[in-house]
């Protein structure tokens, strides 16, 4: 914020007659000449822009899943330090708690999704978004929507009338609801069950308790080698799943040197895992919740290398949200994404 003190100064006594004449001695004149600098200096310094040093640090709420393995590449690799920064990776167990802590202003940035943002952005812009950390491609997905082994469900033409367990509100009922009228199912025919936490769902639908249900990888893919039967997956509407990096207002407006400077960082971090992707194996069991048993088989997804949701991505979530009654009105792209790309 560009801040002016605007103040007059007593005018200075000029030339022309002695100091005798005007009824002060030399020495007042001088003090007078000092008093005139003072001010002219103080008045010149107060026309510079008033700004508060960045310190550099960050902290971000980060849910146990594969699309954070770039945070811990940059971590390891030192690209925080290199850029100068100070990054806390705050673990969440869940959408909630990172929610919260994003709403009491205890972390800047969180790794999320589209509908969570549009959430946030209810009623005024509170966070947006600046990159995608994760999308589906046709060789890798994000989320699948499966049947509980002994079912006779095979395809979603069969899942009409079959409640399918979902988080309500989240991605992943978007994503369910996306993908079920993708294969041909009217939005009547679409039934849901509200089991919000995903490691419950999983064991759910392992035990048979709930007929299908929506989960993300690596988890479905353990689903799927403990029996359970793929209905649909985003590999082939791959347009619909990506998460995103999204920072609040006050740390943008705040921060953004400090955030431009995350995302080098991060791109760096983003080339290594798509350049030498064996190289952080480990690293993908340990933080991307690999289940043991499709840890030799799971691949290390693509990250995107500087990508950003597209205005047609972000009105479909839009779209969705307000048939949803989530939203009760239209948010503009530019209100809730802002590029801040920068080349390494």
């Amino acid at each position: 914020m560009r801040t002016l003190f605007h103040a007059v100064a007593p005018p200075c006594p000029r030339g022309g007659r002695k100091a005798e004449d005007r009824g002060l001695s030399k020495t007042g004149d001088y003090r007078w000449l000092i008093v005139c600098a003072v001010l002219a200096t103080a008045l010149a310094s107060c026309t510079f822009v008033s700004q508060k040093a960045e310190d550099g640090r960050l902290r971000m709420g980060l849910l146990p899943v594969l699309d954070t393995l770039p945070f811990y590449v940059a971590d390891q690799k030192g690209y925080f330090k290199t850029e100068g920064i100070s990054v806390e990776l705050v673990p969440v167990k869940g959408a909630q708690e990172r929610d919260a802590l994003m709403q009491a202003g205890e972390i800047d940035g969180m790794l999320a999704d589209m509908v969570a943002v549009g959430l946030f952005n209810r009623e005024r812009p509170q966070v947006k978004i600046v990159a995608t950390s994760l999308r589906a491609t046709p060789r890798v997905a994000m989320f699948r929507v499966l049947a509980a082994a002994g079912t006779k469900i095979t395809s979603a033409r069969d899942l009409v009338g079959v409640p399918v367990a979902i988080s309500q509100n989240t991605i992943i009922e978007y994503i369910t609801a996306r993908l079920l009228a993708a294969e041909g199912l009217s939005p009547d025919q679409i039934q849901t069950l509200e089991v919000s936490a995903i490691p419950v769902r999983f064991e759910q639908l392992m035990a048979g308790q709930v007929q299908a249900a929506t989960l993300p990888d690596p988890l479905a893919s353990g689903a799927l080698a403990g029996g359970a039967t793929l209905v649909v997956d985003d590999t082939m509407h791959s347009q619909y799943s990506q998460t995103v990096l999204a920072f609040s207002q006050s740390s943008l407006d705040g921060k953004p040197g400090t955030i431009r400077k995350f995302l080098v960082a991060w791109n760096r971090a983003v080339k290594d895992l798509n350049g030498q992707p064996g190289e952080f194996a480990s690293l993908l069991i340990d933080k991307g919740r690999v289940p043991e048993s499709v840890r030799g088989s799971f691949p290390m997804p693509t990250f995107p290398e500087a990508d950003m949701p597209t205005q047609a991505e972000w009105r479909d979530v839009v779209e969705w949200m307000l048939q949803k009654k989530l939203l009760d009105r239209e948010l503009a792209y530019d209100s809730s994404v802002m590029s801040l790309m920068v080349e390494n």
